[in-house]
Order: C-alpha cells, then structure tokens, then sequence
C-alpha cells in the first residue's frame, strides 16, 4: 500500500507539472490576499484583477479611459514666456539657483489620475462545513483565461474568467461537480461617486461619475482641496456605467438593491459590461460625451445573445492571434522536475535564491507579450504607468503617461517581438498630443512645432506640470518628450516598411517636433546646445548645492540627434523636403557633441560636474546606446566603451524598470553575461515575505515592482531579451548579438526585424545552428552572425569586425531564407 501511495503521489506532481505547462501558465496554491498577489485579465480596455478567493471572490475592475478631469484650457500660465530668457542669461553664467526658481514659473497644471472603476465582489455560501481542499488557481497565458478551482464538502468547484475583445465583456463562469450547490451573493461597488441599482430580475446596473479634478497622491498642499467632484468650468467629470447580468442553470436568480442573489444552482455565468464618456481628448466627457449607456448595454445585449463557448472560443481566437506569432525555448539542461512542479510565487522565491530555471525566464518573456495584449488594443488608448490595472483613488504617479521613460518603455516589445498592432494606440496618442503640443509650444515658449514634458494623461496635456510652481524642475522641466515620442513613430515605419503611414502619420508629426528643435537650440562656443536643460531625474552638486537645471545635458543632446537622424532618413526614404533635410543634415553636424570624463565615463551634464547620486535609477546619459542608435561597439567604439564604462559606475541595483533598461544596454553592448544578470535582477521575487520589500524586482503574481507596481518593467524586460537574441538598429540583421551562457541552446520563432523581416533561430552550444529570414516586403537584407553561414547554398560572406560576418542579399516579397551554420571544413 505504501508503495502505491507513493506512486500515487508522484504521478499526481508530475500531472501538476504538466497541467501547469510551466512557461504559459502562472499557478498558485492559495488565494491572493494582496493585490500584488492577483492575476490580470484584459481585453486593452476593461481590466480586472481576479483574486481567487474561496467564500469571497474579488475581482477589482477598471476601465482604460475612466480618468479623472476633462480637457484643459489652451493656456494655462500665460506668464511664462517672458521667464524663458532670464533662465538662459542666469545659466550663462553659472546662476543655476536663479534658474531654477526661475523655472518653477513656466510650470502649468498637474496631469489628471487613471482610476479605478470598482470591485465585483462574489461572496458563496456552502452547503456544508469545512475547509476547502485541492485549491488551485491559475493564470493561463496561451488562452487569456484564469481559473480558480477547489473541493469543499464533496464538491468540486470552478470560476473561469476572461475579457473577451471581439465581444467586449468580461465573462465569469461559476460551476459545481454537483447539481444545486452554487449560492452565492454578488455586488458591484465603487470608490467613485455612483448609484447601482437592480434590472429585469438578474442584473445590476452601476452608474458612476469621476471626479473633475484629482490631485497627484504626493501632492497635499495645504489649503487645496486634493479632489474637485464639481466645479465651475462648465466641463463635469466622466460618467460611466457597468452592467453585471446572472445567467444560471438550476437554481433561481433573484436582483435587489442589496446585489445579485443565486440560489441552488448549478452554473452560473456572469457577463459584464462597461463604458465610459469618454470622446476623445478634446471633448468634454460630460457635455460633449459619448452615450455610455447604449456602449455597455450594446455590448451585453450582444454577448447574452450568444453562448459561452462561442464566446470563450472567440477570445482565444482573438487573443492567439497575437500571443501564438513568437515562440521561445531556452532548453532546460539540467532538466529539473523540481521546478516543474513549484507554485509560480515559490518557484520565483527560489529562482531568486539563484536557481537555475531557464523556463521561469521563458514564462516571464510570455508574460510581458501576455500584458501588452491585455492592455493595448487598436481603437483604445494607450497603455499607462499601470497599464490598465489600478486599485487606488489617488494611484501612484497617477497612474498617468509618465513621458521621460516609461510610456516609452511600454512599447518597446511592441515592433520587435511581433505585436505591431498593438503600438498603435500610441501613434494615435501621439498625434493628439502634438495639438496640444504645438500649443504649448507657442504659448510658453514662442516656438514653432511641438513640445511636451514630464507628465501626459488621457486629455493630452503637454505643459511642463507642477501646479504654477510647486514642481521640481529636476522632472516638471523637462522638454524633449515629444522627440522621444517622435521616434516611435520611425520605429513603426522601421519595422513595417509602411510608407503610407510613414508620409501621412510619422512624417508630420516628426518634422513639427524637429521644428521646435530650430528654435529651442541655441549657439554657444559653435555648437548647438539646450537651455534649460535637464537629465531626468538626477541632480549634480554645484558649490555645495544640488542642482537640476544646466545646458546641453547627454540626454537631450542625443534624442536630438536621433530625432534629426530619423528624419533625415524618412526625408530621403520618401524622396521629399530637400530643403529641410539639408538643415536637418547642418544642424546635427553642430549638436553639442558626447564627451568622456575623467573615469573613462559617459557625461551625463556637457561638464564632467560631481553627482548626487551616483548609483541613480534613470541612466539617460545612454539614451544613444539604447533606445538610439549613435552609440556601438561596432560603429563608435569608443563611445561603447565610455558607455560600458558609464554602465559599471552606475551600478546594477535599481527600481524594477530600471533594470530592465539595463537588460537592454547590455545587450546593445554585446555582452550577453551581464544582460542575463540583469534579468535574475529584475526577477527577483518582491513579496510579503521579503526582507526588502522597497527593492526593485517582482511581485508573487509577476508584475513589475518599481516599487510599488508599474508595468514598464515587465515590457522593458521582455523587450531585452528580444535585443539579446536579434538586434536590427544599425541596418543589418544580428542574430544573436548577446547570448548568454545561461542560454546553452535553444529556439525562438516570429520575432521580428526592422525592414519588415520575421525571423526564426536556433542555436546549440552557445553558437548559431541555423535561422529562417522571412522577408515580408522585400528589400535589403544585411545579416550579421558570430559564424560564418550558407543562405540557401550560397554563402555571401565577408569577414569584418574581427569575429563577425556580414552576408548581404536581396530579399524577395513574401520568400523565406535558409541561413544554416558552416560546419568545419565548408
């Protein structure tokens, strides 16, 4: 008998293991009890958060356009143009003091705050006592369905939940092993300002209204009302509503003011709805807003008329039809049944203890693809600091569009690993916030062309924020936004080859941006400078002071340059603006150039001034190494050495999306090694039972620990170890430009190249074994490989870069290209 049980017992982990396909899906053991414990669901504008609970079930809700405030006035500080010149001639001479307050008076209003729509709350009553047993809960990332299941009294039960995008509506399906044992109570509420109410027997109804003004949660200044629920600017704040409907099998359905009320039943499938006001950023969402109503009861009405299954079988449709394009496999070596068959939140503990478990870093990879499906679809808007998932009131950083870094961050897997589509919310936002851009770039600064700042929202505000002077200059001022936004714009084209959006989208928007450049930029000693200028978020010591505002800081200058560089070759792509181009060609000649410091460093102010923190999150000195493209260790040397040399004085630690830049500089810099050490930093689990809980890492459900959660991280992360197995910057196809002797062998399909090429590689013993080179459009294809290669039988080759061959052919439309290692003697 015992040696049955024991039979017994290892036949049931190893179909635990095998049930949790262990790099597509996230299982757990217990219910979550802390929101950072909860799994995400989405279909890019409803957001839920499932917890698993047994006799409560919280499923948390959002909705991506539910944000507080409404569009703003053209200008809101009509005094600033006159400070823009004192600023300079204080700067001039060393008077950064005297800049800085100075600067506080070009500061407008605070952006406005994603928030949370509510809490669908399942509360199950059971027929019989006792402690559930066989709990499970699982997050499965090939379908985008999360499930929770337990045994209480006999009986078996299961809630699966998903978000569906063709149908619109989150779906919850309730089930028990026996007949007539489901008795449950369910209700919708919200910390917003709303009313729910009962409809036609089986259905609530929750309208709400957000509040027209909601202040940043750092920012408490005595006197102000933090939030305005009403006020006089003739704009009232966003409506939305809700509609939850029960649809039970057995049993009967009963809905009052005290919620939905199931008793004896068999089944039950909950369908929700949502819809806010929301009519762009122009529009007032209250006045001018889109009927919220006829949305969510337009969407339910469509969903009750079909099944769940065709329901169910629709949103995995869907949703493949992004996740299933890229496939990776880091082969296992070690082969370690033992990690198969941990709990997700454990199984992360001990990765971080050091662990070898190449299938964890797989899982993680799906994950960031997972949450950009989840969060940003074609027609909606943008993935925020949050993506679409948020708990709090007052969110941290507002959850807004934070423009220095981490909307960008966002969207960097977006091209490379095959998910295009879903960059276009972007694009669109872009475009929008170059109208108001362009105002702000009139008003503040009499300037042509577009300018946006720190902080963005859902209304597209572009002024430097700050509340008319309460901000600090370090990160309330800062002006190059709309260039780094700009080349999104390029890297869509890049990796598309769309020459139509290129000419009537990108282009454009791009050529205002690089007009504000002309009349920002001003001489000094022959070269083009910033001023002010800024390096997000750091600050350099200056006679016994610590110092924000400066000229011509290493970040500004390069986003310059990639812009101008971006444009110039759009120019030319598109066989127009001659005339522009050449100024375009002048201009970045005479940008104030990198310079190396005496440690052999990067510069991150144009003087080698002492810093206030060395070891600083942001790194935005190498903005040329990545996301630009001005700095590598083939092209510029020097500068890549001065980077790395950056990259070891600044250290490793760091907030969870700093890391994950990191990942993305090393790999830039070719080394595979420390990308791949970056990686087990940023994975390092950030719980309840951690010693440091402030640290950057990850949480037991895999979001980003910043801390607390933002969800660049985990984009930024997935879009490094895209950059360590294809890099496609420099005109030429790398394959495996930094592979890590972690990763031994291994294979990885669908990622995609810019030139609009999708390739497919594998590899064993640390080097390239063969590759498929689809070219999707046709044109030039450069490839760069650590071994000589054959394409198709032909071998192109040229030694160059010492180690490296380049092999250069024209691609045909639509044709796949064989590229297989040399075996010795070939």
């Amino acid at each position: 008998m015992a040696r049955k049980s024991a039979i017994s017992i290892m036949l049931s982990l190893s179909l635990v293991g095998l049930y949790a396909q262990e790099s597509s899906k996230l299982w757990y053991e217990k219910p979550a009890k802390e929101w950072t414990e909860a799994l995400p669901v989405g279909n890019g504008r409803i957001g839920a958060m499932v917890f698993g609970g047994i006799d409560n079930e919280l499923i948390q809700l959002n909705e991506a356009t539910l944000w507080s405030g409404g569009p703003k006035e053209n200008n809101v500080n009509p005094e600033t143009p006159k400070y823009l010149k004192p600023i300079r001639e204080a700067l001039a001479k060393n008077d950064f003091q005297t800049a800085m307050d100075l600067c506080k008076k070009m500061q407008g209003d605070y952006s406005e705050s994603f928030l949370p729509m509510g809490d669908l709350n399942i509360k199950q009553t059971f027929a019989t006592k006792g402690d559930a047993y066989n709990y499970y809960r699982e997050l499965d990332l090939s379908k985008a369905v999360a499930l929770t299941r337990f045994e209480q009294g006999g009986v078996n039960f299961s809630r699966e939940i998903f978000v569906s995008f063709p149908d619109s509506v989150l779906v919850v399906k309730i089930k028990s092993s026996k007949s007539s044992m489901l008795n449950l109570d369910i209700s919708l509420t919200s910390q917003l300002k709303n009313t729910v109410t009962p409809f036609d027997g089986s259905q609530l109804t929750m309208n709400g209204k957000a509040p027209v003004r909601l202040d940043p949660s750092y920012y408490n200044k005595e006197g102000r009302q933090p939030v305005v629920w009403e006020d006089a600017s003739g704009c009232g704040g966003m409506r939305f509503q809700t509609l939850l409907k029960a649809v039970n099998e057995g049993g009967t359905v009963l809905a009052d003011n005290d919620g939905i009320h199931v008793k004896d039943a068999s089944e039950v499938t909950l369908y929700l709805s949502s819809a806010t006001s929301y009519n762009g950023p122009f529009k007032c969402p209250d006045s001018e807003g889109r009927d919220e109503k006829a949305i969510s009861e337009k969407a339910l009405k469509g969903a009750l008329s079909s099944s769940y299954d065709r329901i169910l079988a629709k949103h995995v449709a869907d949703y493949q039809l992004y996740f299933n394009r890229v496939k990776l496999d880091l082969t296992d070596t070690a082969h370690n049944l033992a990690n198969k068959n941990m709990p997700s939140d454990l199984r992360l503990r001990v990765y971080s203890y050091g662990n070898y478990d190449p299938k964890m870093e797989e899982l993680y990879f799906n994950y960031g693809r997972y949450l950009l499906i989840s969060c940003s679809r074609p027609g909606g808007v943008p993935a925020n600091l949050q993506g679409i998932w948020n708990k709090e009131f007052r969110a941290p950083w507002s959850s807004n569009y934070t423009i220095n870094i981490n909307t960008q961050m966002n969207y960097w897997p977006a091209e490379s690993s095959n998910l295009s589509e879903l960059h276009l919310p972007l694009m669109e936002y872009i475009k929008n916030l170059s109208k108001t851009g362009k105002v702000t770039a009139q008003q503040y600064y009499n300037a042509r062309g577009w300018v946006a700042h720190h902080n963005s929202d859902i209304w597209c505000i572009s002024n430097p924020v700050g509340d008319h002077g309460d901000g600090d200059p370090v990160w309330a001022n800062w002006y190059m936004a709309a260039n780094w936004l700009s080349q999104h714009l390029w890297e869509h084209y890049a990796y598309t080859g769309d020459k139509k959006f290129l000419q009537n989208e990108a282009y454009p928007v791009m050529k205002q941006a690089a007009l504000f450049c002309f009349d920002w930029l001003v001489e000094k000693d022959g070269y083009l400078i910033t001023a002010p200028s800024t390096t997000p978020e750091n600050l350099f010591r200056y006679e016994g002071k610590a110092i924000s505002l400066s000229e011509a800081t290493t970040m500004d200058m390069a986003i310059i340059r990639d812009l101008f560089t971006n444009l110039i070759e759009a120019s030319e792509t598109l066989g127009i603006d001659k005339g522009f181009r050449k100024q375009l060609v002048e201009k970045r000649a005479k940008l104030y150039p990198y310079h190396i410091g005496s440690k052999g460093q990067l510069l991150e102010w144009s003087k080698e001034y002492e810093e206030t923190d060395p070891h600083h999150r942001h790194t935005s000195h190498l903005f040329g190494l990545h996301p630009g493209r001005d700095i590598s260790p083939m092209r510029t040397p020097d500068l890549a050495k001065a980077a790395a040399r950056t990259f070891e004085l600044r250290g490793d630690d760091g907030t969870g999306w700093s890391k994950a830049w990191k990942i993305n500089f090393a790999a830039r810099l070719l080394d595979g090694n420390h990308a791949y050490k970056m990686i087990r930093e940023i994975m390092k689990y950030n719980g309840p039972e951690s010693v440091n809980r402030r640290a950057g890492g990850t949480y037991p459900n895999f979001f980003d620990a910043h801390p607390p959660f933002q969800i660049d991280g985990n984009f930024g992360a997935t879009a490094g170890f895209v950059e360590m197995l294809l890099q496609s910057h420099l005109h030429e196809i790398h394959l495996l430009p930094a592979l890590p002797d972690a990763w031994p062998s291994g294979s990885v399909s669908g990622l995609k190249a810019r030139g609009n090429f999708e390739v497919n590689i594998r590899w064993g013993k640390g080097k390239l074994t063969s590759a498929v080179v689809k070219s999707v459009i046709g044109g030039k294809c450069v490839l760069r490989t650590s071994v000589p290669v054959q394409i198709d039988g032909a071998s192109p080759i040229q030694a160059r870069d010492g180690e490296y061959y380049l092999n250069s052919f024209d691609a045909e439309k639509g044709k796949s290209y064989s590229v297989n290692a040399k075996k010795s003697g070939d």
